[in-house]
Protein backbone atom coordinates (compact mmCIF):
# COMPACT_ATOMS: atom_id res chain seq x y z
CA UNK A 1 0.00 0.00 0.00
CA UNK A 2 1.31 3.45 -0.61
CA UNK A 3 1.41 6.29 1.86
CA UNK A 4 -1.40 9.28 1.68
CA UNK A 5 -0.78 12.50 3.27
CA UNK A 6 -4.24 14.10 4.93
CA UNK A 7 -3.67 17.51 5.96
CA UNK A 8 -5.96 19.68 8.47
CA UNK A 9 -5.61 23.90 8.74
CA UNK A 10 -6.68 25.42 11.68
CA UNK A 11 -6.22 28.84 12.79
CA UNK A 12 -5.32 30.77 15.78
CA UNK A 13 -3.92 34.46 17.22
CA UNK A 14 -1.54 35.18 19.58
CA UNK A 15 0.95 37.71 21.05
CA UNK A 16 4.32 37.51 21.67
CA UNK A 17 7.65 39.19 22.49
CA UNK A 18 10.46 37.91 20.81
CA UNK A 19 13.67 38.79 23.27
CA UNK A 20 16.84 37.05 24.51
CA UNK A 21 17.50 37.82 28.43
CA UNK A 22 20.87 37.05 27.88
CA UNK A 23 21.63 39.93 25.80
CA UNK A 24 21.37 43.71 26.32
CA UNK A 25 18.28 45.85 24.98
CA UNK A 26 19.89 47.11 22.43
CA UNK A 27 21.33 44.05 21.11
CA UNK A 28 17.81 42.79 21.21
CA UNK A 29 16.59 45.97 19.71
CA UNK A 30 18.69 45.66 16.78
CA UNK A 31 18.77 41.82 16.50
CA UNK A 32 14.30 41.30 16.75
CA UNK A 33 13.70 44.90 15.67
CA UNK A 34 9.70 45.47 15.84
CA UNK A 35 8.96 41.94 17.09
CA UNK A 36 11.35 43.30 20.43
CA UNK A 37 8.84 45.47 21.40
CA UNK A 38 7.85 45.40 25.40
CA UNK A 39 4.37 45.65 24.77
CA UNK A 40 4.13 42.50 22.70
CA UNK A 41 2.64 42.07 19.14
CA UNK A 42 0.39 39.87 17.93
CA UNK A 43 0.14 37.53 14.31
CA UNK A 44 -2.83 35.28 12.77
CA UNK A 45 -1.02 31.85 12.74
CA UNK A 46 -2.09 29.67 10.31
CA UNK A 47 -1.65 26.04 10.71
CA UNK A 48 -1.33 22.58 8.66
CA UNK A 49 -0.61 19.52 10.54
CA UNK A 50 -0.38 16.55 7.97
CA UNK A 51 0.06 13.04 8.94
CA UNK A 52 1.10 10.35 6.60
CA UNK A 53 0.98 7.21 6.65
CA UNK A 54 -1.27 4.11 4.73
CA UNK A 55 -4.81 3.84 4.15
CA UNK A 56 -6.38 1.67 6.62
CA UNK A 57 -8.23 -1.02 4.46
CA UNK A 58 -11.36 -1.72 6.59
CA UNK A 59 -12.43 1.74 7.49
CA UNK A 60 -10.86 3.69 4.49
CA UNK A 61 -9.50 6.37 6.63
CA UNK A 62 -5.72 7.24 6.79
CA UNK A 63 -6.80 8.96 10.32
CA UNK A 64 -10.25 9.82 12.02
CA UNK A 65 -10.21 13.82 10.83
CA UNK A 66 -12.61 14.34 13.51
CA UNK A 67 -9.89 13.01 15.94
CA UNK A 68 -7.47 14.58 13.97
CA UNK A 69 -9.34 18.03 14.85
CA UNK A 70 -9.90 17.13 18.03
CA UNK A 71 -6.69 16.54 19.19
CA UNK A 72 -5.05 19.41 17.54
CA UNK A 73 -7.66 21.93 19.60
CA UNK A 74 -6.96 20.20 22.59
CA UNK A 75 -3.11 20.46 22.14
CA UNK A 76 -3.21 23.55 19.94
CA UNK A 77 -5.99 25.89 19.88
CA UNK A 78 -7.33 25.73 23.40
CA UNK A 79 -3.64 26.56 24.46
CA UNK A 80 -2.71 29.36 22.34
CA UNK A 81 -5.37 31.06 20.68
CA UNK A 82 -6.16 34.87 21.91
CA UNK A 83 -2.76 34.33 24.35
CA UNK A 84 0.24 35.93 24.93
CA UNK A 85 3.07 32.87 24.02
CA UNK A 86 5.58 34.78 26.65
CA UNK A 87 3.06 35.09 29.51
CA UNK A 88 0.22 32.69 29.34
CA UNK A 89 1.74 29.78 27.97
CA UNK A 90 3.90 27.89 30.20
CA UNK A 91 5.92 25.92 27.45
CA UNK A 92 7.41 29.55 26.42
CA UNK A 93 8.45 30.63 30.11
CA UNK A 94 12.27 30.05 29.20
CA UNK A 95 11.64 29.79 25.15
CA UNK A 96 11.70 32.32 23.17
CA UNK A 97 8.73 32.38 21.23
CA UNK A 98 9.95 32.45 17.65
CA UNK A 99 7.58 30.62 15.04
CA UNK A 100 10.93 27.70 14.88
CA UNK A 101 10.16 27.33 18.70
CA UNK A 102 6.37 27.71 18.11
CA UNK A 103 6.56 24.76 15.61
CA UNK A 104 8.21 22.59 17.81
CA UNK A 105 6.62 22.84 20.70
CA UNK A 106 3.48 22.06 18.40
CA UNK A 107 4.97 19.11 16.61
CA UNK A 108 5.82 17.79 20.37
CA UNK A 109 2.64 17.98 21.85
CA UNK A 110 1.15 16.18 18.66
CA UNK A 111 3.23 13.64 17.91
CA UNK A 112 3.09 12.32 21.46
CA UNK A 113 -0.23 12.05 20.54
CA UNK A 114 -0.44 10.44 17.15
CA UNK A 115 0.22 6.36 16.64
CA UNK A 116 3.79 5.93 15.90
CA UNK A 117 2.76 4.40 12.82
CA UNK A 118 1.74 7.98 11.38
CA UNK A 119 4.80 10.24 9.95
CA UNK A 120 3.70 14.47 11.20
CA UNK A 121 4.83 17.61 9.71
CA UNK A 122 3.81 20.59 10.38
CA UNK A 123 3.42 24.14 8.76
CA UNK A 124 2.91 26.83 10.27
CA UNK A 125 2.19 31.24 8.62
CA UNK A 126 3.05 33.66 10.57
CA UNK A 127 2.53 35.34 7.91
CA UNK A 128 1.93 35.18 4.39
CA UNK A 129 5.39 35.47 3.95
CA UNK A 130 6.64 33.28 6.87
CA UNK A 131 6.50 30.35 7.26
CA UNK A 132 8.12 27.42 8.86
CA UNK A 133 7.69 23.62 8.45
CA UNK A 134 8.87 20.90 10.93
CA UNK A 135 10.57 18.49 9.77
CA UNK A 136 12.02 19.68 6.77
Amino acid sequence: MKKTAVIRKEHFNAAHRLHNPDWTEEKNLSFYGKCNNPNYHGHNYDLEVTVIGEVDQESGYLIDMKTLSDLIKEEVLDKFDHQNLNLDVADFKNLNPTAENIILIIYNKLRKRLEEKFELKIKLYETERNIVVYPA
